[in-house]
């Protein structure tokens, strides 16, 4: 009985233990996972191979077959696989030289400096740089869109100096500063390098400043990097170049750069960092002493300097950018003898006039250059003098300049009024010193007990454009006077040739070296058409002109002028300018730079130009 019993609590045990089975929980993967594909092999896309090169072909993507009798998750290797040994680069710092290291140089041997300076979103495209558009007084943009890429070039390198002519200065920087397109065949960042370069040897610091900031520093390419440096030299502004320095070290190689990649560590808090390389430019002679020494004091403002710098001046032999400027930025005195030795000197006086922190009695000085140049206009110099006039910082004897500029507008007689603008000509004001004086000489009564003086006030007057106030004296002036010559020149329309007799009456009385006014007359008449055909054979036979010999530069300018291109002519009018004195300009330059800039649509300025010629020759 008892074993059958137990057989019968087995049998139920086996039910049971059948029925708990048949219960269990339900498997809710999907077949699939349960059982997943073998893996496939990887596509891979070969990628084309550069030009010249033959294509290397994909490697072998092999996968372990699984050995019979079951399937294998991840086969075990049959010995333990060393791992692969990293070799570090030759010459790589140790690990103490890396804890002594400031970030920017880590970066560096890490090779994690940016390649960009800005997001992506706020990048800018190189098309159309520059400062001024078509609707504030630029030229249009596609202007020399479809220009020889080689010529506009040419024009542009050639282009390395002051101009002649304020008239032509002005224009050339109205040109070089409009948002144009570069010419096809032209990278767009290499336009903007040329541009900029060519304002900064005009002497147009801010405006290429200005200009090369309308590049994405990402942009640069070495070219733009010097053009840069040099424009934010002209500035006295050091730390503004840092972006760029800092994103491209390897655009420049010399003395100077390497002080400014200092200096710029210094300002970005690495301070031992900049002081090292600062001592070891001074000890390996990267540059000469006195641009370390003004480049350790720069620096040392960054930071809690140590130590007191001395800038000694007794062996320095030559005034250079980088000692201007950085001169300039420190308040740091410059020998009076080495400014004066300077060439040109004349470029220094205009960066004076742009940087702020040249002392205000020193800018004033430096506006007459800068004045006479076009740099500065005319009511720019008046705010300047004005400022002096105003200033508690200097004694009245300083501001003795700025006395007569005031008693030349507010004089109580025409005759006191005079007395002062004959005084603000005289000295060395040169040009500057007509420019300053425009707006006073526009306020003067046109009289026949003045008319003396009429030659230089109507000079005055045109150095500031204002030709409808020089025209007021078109009643009063003798015809063959040097007075009636600059109104010839610049009345805006003329009904008719001039007078051959009265052009003949001022060659007659022209005391000028080589009657190079009557020359300039002749020659500026001529390109405005505004002397018969006879006339201008006559005149060019007895002052020994040849207006119409031909050059390369000349067929350039004729034909811009004769399509109309505005800013070509500029270009090449500029290029045709060249240099720091009247003496250096020929009749025949001017008669092509007016007559194609009158036939391009800029009559104004050929106006101006002609006139500007016939006053200062």
């Amino acid at each position: 009985m008892k074993r059958t019993l137990l057989l019968m609590g087995g049998a139920a045990l086996a039910l049971s233990s059948s029925l708990a089975l048949a219960s269990g929980p339900e498997d809710l993967l999907p077949p699939m996972f349960r059982d997943p594909p073998p893996p496939q092999q990887p596509v891979r896309t070969p990628t084309p191979a550069p030009t010249g090169e033959r294509p290397v072909a994909p490697p072998r993507v092999t996968t372990p077959s699984a050995p019979s009798g079951g399937a294998v998750v991840q086969p075990v290797p049959s010995a333990p696989v060393a791992p692969t040994a990293f070799v570090l680069p030759e010459g790589f710092p140790t690990l103490e030289e890396l804890e002594g290291m400031e970030g920017d140089e880590i970066n560096e041997v890490l090779g994690l400096r940016p390649r960009f300076d800005i997001p992506a979103a706020a990048r800018r495209a190189v098309e159309r740089v520059g400062v001024v558009n078509s609707a504030e007084g630029g030229f249009p943009a596609r202007s020399l869109e479809g220009q020889p890429a080689a010529l506009v070039r040419a024009a542009l390198q050639a282009s390395d100096g002051p101009i002649v002519s304020r008239w032509g200065h002005i224009l050339m920087r109205r040109v070089l500063a409009s948002r144009l397109d570069a010419p096809q065949g032209l990278d767009p960042v290499e336009f903007a390098a040329l541009r900029a370069q060519a304002l900064v040897n005009m002497g147009e610091g801010s405006v290429a400043r200005s200009l090369v900031q309308d590049v994405d520093g990402s942009e640069y390419n070495a070219a733009l990097t010097g053009a840069a440096f040099d424009a934010y030299l002209a500035t006295a502004d050091i730390l503004g170049m840092c972006p760029v320095a800092r994103l491209h070290s390897d655009h420049r190689s010399d003395g100077e750069w390497e002080l400014l990649q200092a200096i710029c560590s210094a300002y970005l808090g690495e301070a031992r960092s900049a002081e090292r390389e600062l001592q070891r430019a001074l000890g390996t002679g990267v540059a000469e002493e006195i641009d370390v020494r003004l480049a350790q004091r720069y620096a040392g403002a960054a930071g809690n300097a140590g130590r007191a710098v001395n800038i000694e001046w007794e062996e320095v032999g030559e005034l250079t950018p980088w000692r201007f400027a950085l001169s300039r930025a420190l308040s740091a005195d410059m020998p009076a003898e080495l400014r004066a030795s300077a060439s040109p000197a004349s470029r220094y006086a205009i960066y004076d006039v742009l940087i702020p922190a040249t002392p205000l009695l020193e800018r004033v000085e430096a506006a007459k250059v800068a004045g006479g140049r076009g740099v500065l206009s005319s009511a720019a110099m008046v705010s300047l003098y004005s400022q002096l006039w105003v200033s508690d910082a200097y004694a009245a004897g300083d501001k003795g300049q700025a006395a007569l500029l005031r008693e030349a507008y507010v004089a109580n007689s025409a005759a006191d009024r005079l007395t002062a603008i004959r005084q603000l000509w005289d000295g060395d004001a040169g040009y500057g010193g007509m420019v300053l004086t425009a707006y006073a000489a526009a306020r003067m009564p046109v009289s026949e007990d003045l008319v003396d003086d009429a030659a230089p006030l109507i000079a005055s007057m045109l150095a500031a454009g204002l030709d409808r106030n020089a025209l007021r004296w078109e009643s009063v002036v003798p015809a063959g006077s040097e007075a009636w010559a600059l109104l010839a020149l610049a009345q805006p329309t003329l009904n008719g040739a001039v007078s051959g007799g009265a052009v003949d009456e001022f060659i007659d009385n022209d005391e000028s070296t080589d009657q190079r006014k009557s020359a300039f007359l002749v020659a500026g008449l001529a390109g405005l058409g505004r002397l018969e055909s006879g006339d201008v054979g006559e005149f060019s036979g007895r002052l020994g002109l040849n207006l119409e010999r031909t050059s390369a530069w000349s067929a350039k300018i004729d034909r811009a002028g004769e399509y109309g291109n505005a800013a070509l002519v500029a270009l090449l009018a500029g290029l045709g300018m060249q240099g720091t004195s009247w003496d250096q300009m020929t009749p025949r330059h001017l008669f092509h730079i007016v007559r194609a800039l009158d036939a391009a649509g800029l009559s104004a300025e050929a106006r101006m130009i002609a006139a500007e010629a016939v006053a200062r020759s």
